[in-house]
């Protein structure tokens, strides 16, 4: 036995839920609400749980109507089951009510499993599915898979997406963002992504992904006032398909809910006219997490992460502000660029009954390079609070509920799993 395996094993009898590629915020990637937006530009889950969607604006930013108070005060029932084969059911029919979506529901199916009994190394494995409906005309569905085999030798995930989201564009950089002028639009189509990981040593894996999707965009109705300038490629049917690599380590205990250690991962996908592509651009991300118990009940999480973008994108192949809880505070889409950054600092407490609170903030940019990075002026700060309610006692999955205030926006998201 080489001494490599040797640690892997010893390890991991003491923690017994080693670390994953993807925090459990993108278990199934059903954040409909940056369906298109993000699913090839951001990633999908850099890839955002068993399912995250956040919702809200504020009226003097959007010219939408307020929620109403019967809608926000909506409670899903949740509920984890054990299967009594060592794996965890987690059902979560989550409300959503938003001037951007509308209202309606997110149901969330996810099953938590070894995927191998006699495997005592490797981490649990994932399957699951959402969907999205709401009463603005967006449906969505979506699948995920994320296996874990040959004690943790191999890590393999897929997504696949289908449906069509209404949404608001306001255009490409911070000045488009803070004006405030949206033309509204309607985008359908479908994205598959899959990728195979390997591990190195010493809790390094790289592998490779593959994306393949296509959409159309169309203009909706105007609800009146200034318009933004409508997409290049409006009307038309876009075929974006890439090859990437993936660099990921995890030295966290539990993928669902980390107590302690750092998480480091980097992408980079390169999307392609040869690969029957539209569109040539390439997309890079960086994401940094290190986590700090203070007492038995209490956690302090941070998280850093980087997008940039080359070549020439469409406009939601750019780095997308308000995707994958980078910031919570900030309706995604409204402020997009070539480059962006989002650092955060969140406390988690845990309380009894299942229950636990936090409290988190941070800040950020979209940059369009240049001598414009690190402009104060520029910079978008967002801080809120949440609760939370474990779903699952096996493998300490919680369902979540945050508010948010950015610095013109706000938004209420609820997703299973922890925001990063």
């Amino acid at each position: 036995m080489d001494v490599e395996t040797h640690f892997r094993r010893t390890r991991n009898k003491t923690l017994k839920w080693d670390g994953s590629t993807q925090r459990v915020d993108r278990i199934l990637l059903l954040s409909f609400v940056i369906f298109v937006l993000s699913a090839v530009g951001q990633g999908i889950p850099q890839d955002h749980g068993l399912s995250d969607h956040r919702e809200g604006d504020s009226q003097a930013a959007s010219g939408a109507p307020a929620q109403s108070p019967a809608a926000s005060q909506a409670e899903p029932k949740a509920e984890g089951k054990s299967s009594g084969n060592g794996g965890s059911l987690i059902i979560a029919p989550m409300p959503i009510s938003s001037p951007a979506l509308g209202t309606g529901v997110v149901p969330v199916l996810g099953y938590i499993f070894p995927l191998q009994k006699n495997d005592k190394v490797s981490p649990p494995s994932v399957i699951g599915a959402a969907g999205i409906v709401t009463n603005n005309g967006s449906r969505g569905f979506g699948a995920y898979a994320d296996l874990f085999l040959k004690e943790d030798t191999y890590r393999i995930t897929s997504v696949y997406i289908y449906g069509n989201l209404n949404y608001d564009l306001y255009g490409i950089g911070i000045a488009a963002g803070r004006e405030g002028q949206k033309i509204p639009l309607e985008q359908s189509g479908q994205v598959f992504r899959g990728e195979v990981l390997r591990r190195v040593g010493w809790d390094v894996f790289v592998g490779l992904r593959f994306w393949s999707g296509g959409s159309v965009v169309t203009a909706r109705a105007s609800r009146g006032g200034p318009a933004a300038a409508p997409p290049a490629d409006l009307g038309l049917h876009t075929t974006l398909r890439a090859l990437g690599l993936r660099l990921n380590r995890d030295t966290t205990p539990n993928r669902f809910y980390p107590t302690r250690g750092t998480m480091l991962d980097f992408t980079s996908d390169f999307f392609a006219e040869a690969l029957g592509s539209k569109y040539s651009f390439q997309a890079y991300r960086f994401t940094f997490n290190k986590y700090r118990s203070l007492t038995k009940n209490q956690i302090l999480a941070y998280n850093l992460f980087t997008c940039g973008i080359g070549g020439q994108p469409p406009f939601y192949g750019n780095c997308i502000y308000g995707t994958n809880n980078e910031l919570r505070g900030y309706t995604a889409g409204r402020y997009l660029d070539r480059y962006m950054f989002a650092t955060q600092l969140e406390y988690r407490l845990s309380l009894p009954k299942r229950f636990g609170l936090v409290g988190f903030g941070g800040i950020g940019e979209v940059i369009p390079g240049g001598s414009q990075i690190f402009r104060s002026n520029n910079f978008l700060p967002a801080g809120g609070g949440g609760v939370r309610f474990q779903l699952s006692k096996a493998y300490r999955v919680n369902l979540r509920a945050d508010f948010a205030q950015g610095k013109d926006t706000w938004t209420w998201s609820m997703g299973v799993g922890e925001a990063f």
